[in-house]
């Protein structure tokens, strides 16, 4: 039971939800909301970076789950790590945290949406994006003259820090891209403003571009082109980094090089054996057959070597094809059939009942019902503590 569902709310998951699933919520929110995209986001992607941060360590979410945000700021013993790290975990990597930090700036982060097929087979996706570059009237000056002065807001650092007490004892820190110099440290004066880039240095301009999808790439693989990113002035360019976002399957889900797949059975198919086709990711035809005789369970697991999804920089090689068979059972059955598949299956166990057995009566069971109804039990019970808690306290 979880105590309280802020964390999975600002993620946008379930309390049930998998490591993966966290993922994919946090790196699509973070983007969305980072500072350099979303100037009014700060916030938010704060907020966003300390719920991953703390869903993320199976210690930290049992805490959470347990007690609350006030679990973890009184008996666990946490302390909210800066939320640009822990972005630059996952896209700036390797590098020391002021170079990441300046390097980020000029680096252009963007989902490529793409199919499994196009994984499978590979592609070419042309996309449009829109970066910075040097304003070609001042050179990248900003001003008609080439003079510049300190920026007054952030002292000449790009950055603007704020601090403020989240707790007694607990205080977070924010930065942002100083708006008024935008990260340059720099001011113009006003009267010497390059009249093309507004005392900006650069411009931006949309340029089309070609990716290239291999065969076998992963969900959430990064594709970086060196260069390609935001120009600054007296720095070199930025990166282009795009990041795969694999699309839902009708059919096929994939697990890394394996591809896995579910198909429904006739109940008589299951008992006297069947053929199957269906497509491949590359849209040639798979034929299976199950001979006479051969009983087929439901849920009962096989595979197909070599028909999985191609390796990454040696397509050759194929994962394999996993097939989870599910059999389709009839509602009810008419009573003269019942004693036809008696007689070929076999009599049913017979079992003496007591004579003061109760007599039971089975109903259906939602597993979603059953969830709505608990969390409304939840609901219930904890408005009912607070009432009784401001009834003790009036």
């Amino acid at each position: 039971m979880v105590h309280e569902t802020e964390f999975y709310d600002i993620l946008e998951v379930q309390p049930n939800c998998t490591d993966e699933d966290l993922k994919k919520a946090y790196r699509r929110l973070a983007l969305q909301y980072h500072p350099d995209k979303n100037p009014e986001g700060g916030d938010r992607f704060t907020r966003i970076s300390q719920a991953y941060e703390v869903l993320s360590d199976p210690q930290k979410r049992a805490i959470y789950d347990e007690g609350g945000e006030q679990a973890l700021k009184t008996g666990g013993g946490h302390t909210y790590s800066n939320p640009m790290n822990l972005f630059d975990m996952f896209f700036n990597a390797g590098t020391s945290s002021r170079r990441r930090s300046e390097r980020s700036r000029r680096d252009i982060i963007q989902e490529l949406a793409v199919s499994l097929e196009e994984l499978y087979s590979g592609a070419n996706k042309k996309i449009t994006i829109k970066r910075n570059v040097l304003c070609d009237k001042c050179k990248g000056k900003g001003s008609i003259s080439g003079k510049t002065q300190k920026c007054k807001i952030c002292d000449g650092h790009g950055v603007v820090i704020r601090t403020t007490e989240v707790a007694p004892g607990m205080i977070r820190q924010t930065q942002r891209l100083c708006r008024e110099c935008n990260g340059s440290g720099e001011q113009v004066d006003p009267k010497d403003l390059c009249k093309k880039c507004n005392g900006r240095r650069v411009n931006e301009v949309s340029k089309n571009l070609t990716v290239k999808v291999e065969k076998g790439m992963l969900d959430a693989q990064k594709i970086i082109m060196k260069g390609e990113g935001n120009e600054e002035p007296d720095k070199e360019p930025g990166d282009i980094i795009i990041i795969l976002d694999e699309k839902e399957h009708p059919v096929f889900s994939r697990s890394e090089e394996d591809l896995l797949m579910r198909i429904d059975i006739q109940l008589i198919e299951a008992l006297c054996g069947f053929q199957k086709t269906f497509k491949s990711l590359d849209n040639r035809d798979l034929h299976i057959a199950v001979p006479k005789g051969t009983v087929m369970k439901h849920g009962d697991i096989k595979l197909i070597s070599d028909e999985g999804m191609p390796y990454f920089q040696n397509p050759s090689d194929k994962g394999r094809l996993i097939i989870q068979f599910f059999v389709e059972f009839p509602e009810t059955l008419p009573e003269e059939i019942t004693a036809d598949l008696e007689r070929i299956l076999g009599p049913r166990p017979s079992i003496k009942v007591p004579s003061k057995a109760k007599n039971c009566v089975l109903e259906t069971f939602d597993p979603e019902v059953e969830a709505k109804r608990h969390r409304s039990q939840r609901m219930m019970d904890s408005d009912d503590s607070i009432q009784e808690l401001q009834c003790a306290t009036s």
